[in-house]
Parts: structure tokens; sequence; C-alpha cells
């Protein structure tokens, strides 16, 4: 894993995954460094990923104090258990639906639940944690939320973009991506991960994005892109665009036995953290 510092209020977890015929997808997770601290998602279900190395070497694991859960994929709730173990007093902040949706797999402790809805807010110390709902989300339990102190939006899986190489998705800002690719790579998975967009009327979608304009975010972080600074207009504007946005079909059985044809073994990636 990869681990950058963003100012002294939010360090990001980076890892990624190849999607074959797609790029590189980034999959971070975030420690926001309030008087209360907050983990923001879990990383990969994956083994050996490397998630709570990573994690302790920017926090005391035991003084956790909130693990907010965006939704509850498994590319967010890797180490969730692992984590409620290490930090006793931590609760996962998440919806009802959240909380049921991961009782089909292992129940969430329900005293260590906090259940919060879009428009929400949680206090953590020193700042206040407004919920929203992202525009695009792929899980009806998501809830993103504004940090009032730092300025910075916590998107989920909104505005997340494959990158064409392992660096620029592990990358610590999204500046280092050329404009039309990153645009190209954001309306890309709109369609991968929100599919219905397509189907909403665009009115109706755009004014979804009415929080989000009304927060002003200097920083948009999301768990499938590098960092972002000073872009929100811009993502507002891709918002715009999704809809119209050519639908994403995924390879059939015959691309998928033409994709197995042309793999080759590879080493398994590094996971010792990596501070930028």
């Amino acid at each position: 894993m990869f681990i950058h510092r963003l100012g002294r209020d939010i360090t990001v977890l980076n890892d990624c995954l190849p999607i074959p015929g797609i790029g590189f997808l980034t999959v971070n997770a975030f420690v926001l460094h309030a008087a209360e601290p907050v983990v923001v998602d879990t990383g990969l279900s994956l083994p050996d990923r490397g998630f709570m190395d990573a994690l302790g070497s920017t926090v005391d694991v035991s003084d956790v104090r909130w693990i907010w859960l965006t939704h509850p994929d498994r590319d967010h709730t890797g180490a969730l258990f692992e984590l409620l173990a290490a930090a006793p007093e931590a609760r996962v902040v998440t919806t009802f639906l959240g909380a049921g949706i991961m009782s089909t797999e292992r129940p969430l402790p329900m005293d260590r639940v906090y259940l919060l809805n879009p428009g929400q807010s949680l206090d953590v110390g020193d700042r206040t944690l407004v919920g929203f709902r992202p525009p695009l989300f792929d899980n009806p339990a998501t809830v993103g939320f504004f940090d009032t102190a730092s300025h910075t939006c916590f998107s989920s899986d909104c505005f997340g973009a494959p990158m064409p190489t392992a660096d620029l998705a592990t990358c610590d800002d999204v500046a280092v991506v050329p404009a039309d690719d990153l645009r190209a790579g954001q309306l890309l998975w709109a369609t991968v991960d929100s599919p219905w967009v397509h189907l909403i009327d665009p009115v109706a979608f755009l004014s979804s994005a009415g929080p989000l304009r009304a927060m002003k975010p200097v920083r948009i972080l999301s768990t499938h892109l590098p960092p972002s600074t000073g872009r929100g207009q811009e993502f507002l504007d891709m918002l715009a665009a999704a809809p119209g946005a050519d639908p994403f079909v995924g390879p059939d059985q015959r691309g998928l036995e033409e994709m197995l044809a042309g793999f080759e073994p590879t080493a398994a990636p590094s996971v010792q953290p990596t501070v930028t």
C-alpha cells in the first residue's frame, strides 16, 4: 500500500487493482485526524494487503473512535472486523440498510453501530461531519460526508476513474493525469459503477448534486480516484455529461476467454506501506 498525507488533517491509504481491458482502479481508504480519529472505509477484502500495518503507521489504532463505512461493498470493508477488535471504543457509522447488508455475511455487533442517514451530522470533537448521498453510487447504503474543518468532501465511489497505469492509480494528486484522460475515465466509471445514470431524467439527476454544490469543497476524495484539490466545478460539469455518456458493455464469455489466453503469471504486489 501507499500512504499519502494531505496536510495535517487527512491520510490516504492507497491501493489499486488491475482491471483487464480497462486499466488500474485506485482503491483508497482514509484517516481523518480529528479530535476523535475517523477511519473512512477499511480497504480491499483480499488477503495480504497490509491495511492494518499501513493504518498503524499513521495513527494509534486503539485511539480510533469512528469507522465511517461509506457503503458495505467488499472493496470498502476488508479490515473492518480486525479494526473493530484493535480499536475497542470505535463505532461503525452506517445506515440501517448498510448494517442489514453486512448481516448477510458477518453481522456487525449492534452495540458498536451508529446509524446515520444523508442530511444528518456527526460531531467528532473538533469538527462536524455532514452526511450526504453522492450523485453517483452503486450501493443503496452509500453515505459520503463533508468535513467542515478541512472543507473536504468524501464522495465514496463517486468521481472515480480507471487509470492507464498503476503509477497513476497510486499517485498523490490527480493533477498529474491529463484533463481529457481524467474526464474520459470518470465518464467510463460513471457508466460502469452507476449504470442507472442512463435511465434517470438529467434534470432530476443534476438536482441530486445540490448538496455537493452547496458544500463548495476545497478537496474531493473518492475511493477510486487519486486525491483532488480545486476541481469541484470540473467534476460537477462531468456529472452533467454522465447521463449522455456511452453505456458500458462488458466482455462476454468469448472476451473472457481471449483475456485469459493473454494472461501471464505475475509476481504478487508488495504490500509494504510507502509514505509520500
